[in-house]
């Protein structure tokens, strides 16, 4: 009763700019996730116990999962205010990303359709670079609990065990790919060329190779071009930066270092963090977004980047043509004879 009074009566305690700071996401999107969780998930639909009385509302496991996953708290610690012990919270959070990834999973971490694809072609084209469709990046995630058996594998430089979270992101922070796993298994990252007419935008010089698919700044600037070129490389790639950014301080729980044993677990809260952040984006993007798509949309004869119909968006069915595929892209003339264009262009 105090929560409801609290924020989900008429006459609320805490008004609506309160819910927003404190859950991270409107009321109506919060609503909107409880009332599907409550519909299709059992865990969260609101049972009587042995004697007769009413167990936790689905609007009580939610909210114990978001404060969590929003504050980065231990378990225990929503006791006080949700009356919800360290094992049942836990069981809120283990379902709650579990139902956000089979709810809502296919549609907010979707593959890029072609109409997807043309609508980042032209948007990256009047930004200055035809071709591009995302930023690129590697994001770490400190493991505390993890087994001393494995630390090898999810070790690097600053000497504590991390899980890495590969991403694209597009300029209104829409994380558009998403790869989550020791940074061993991202060293053999399979080749993002499924549509060769394409380039990505990295902001890293040493984790990506000189393939087609990616293009790097020039960090031994020679003249006027060169400076030029990486002072809008450096500006657009940022989008990636900030989408990491904006996820750590929604999701504290991705900032603070993971406290579980279970990676699968882990990768789980890790997916549905990111998720949420694609549905907060498309929720509010009119209030902060820089772009209007219909500004943008050209006409076909005025586009340099178009998506090439011939091309398929899955992978190739045929063994020879996947090798092929890969081979091209990983032609380094190809990659310099990119970016010396692309210093030309800008």
């Amino acid at each position: 009763m105090q929560l409801w009074n609290d924020y989900f009566s008429e006459d609320a305690t805490y008004p609506s700019q309160m819910f927003r700071r404190r859950f991270r996401m409107n009321k109506p999107l919060f609503m909107r996730i409880v009332d599907r969780l409550s519909a299709e998930i059992s865990y969260f639909q609101q049972r009587r116990d042995a004697t007769g009385r009413f167990g936790h509302s689905p609007l009580h496991k939610a909210m114990a999962a978001i404060r969590m996953m929003a504050y980065g708290c231990p378990a225990d610690a929503v006791d006080e205010y949700l009356r919800l012990g360290e094992t049942p919270t836990l069981l809120c959070l283990e379902h709650f990303v579990e139902g956000i990834i089979n709810l809502f999973g296919d549609e907010y971490l979707r593959r890029l359709t072609l109409d997807d694809l043309q609508q980042l072609l032209d948007i990256k084209e009047i930004r200055g670079f035809p071709g591009m469709i995302g930023s690129i990046d590697c994001m770490h995630w400190e493991w505390k609990n993890c087994p001393n058996a494995w630390k090898g594998q999810y070790t690097r430089g600053s000497g504590k065990p991390t899980i890495v979270l590969e991403a694209v992101a597009s300029q209104d922070l829409w994380i558009r790919h998403a790869f989550f796993g020791p940074l061993v298994e991202l060293q053999k990252l399979i080749t993002l060329s499924r549509d060769t007419s394409t380039i990505w935008l990295t902001i890293s010089y040493g984790i990506y190779p000189k393939w087609a698919t990616f293009v790097q700044s020039i960090p031994l600037l020679q003249g006027p071009k060169a400076s030029l070129f990486a002072t809008h490389q450096e500006a657009v790639r940022k989008d990636v930066e900030s989408a990491f950014g904006v996820l750590q301080a929604r999701f504290a729980i991705v900032k603070n270092p993971a406290l579980l044993w279970d990676k699968i677990k882990i990768g789980k809260i890790m997916r549905a963090c990111i998720i949420l952040h694609n549905m907060i984006i498309e929720d509010e993007r009119d209030g902060y977004t820089q772009f209007d798509v219909s500004v943008f949309a050209q006409p076909e004869s005025n586009r340099i980047s178009q998506v090439d119909l011939t091309y398929s968006i899955d992978m190739p069915s045929n063994l020879g043509n996947m090798m092929s595929i890969r081979n091209r892209v990983r032609v380094k003339t190809i990659h310099q004879q990119l970016k010396a264009d692309l210093v030309e262009h800008i």
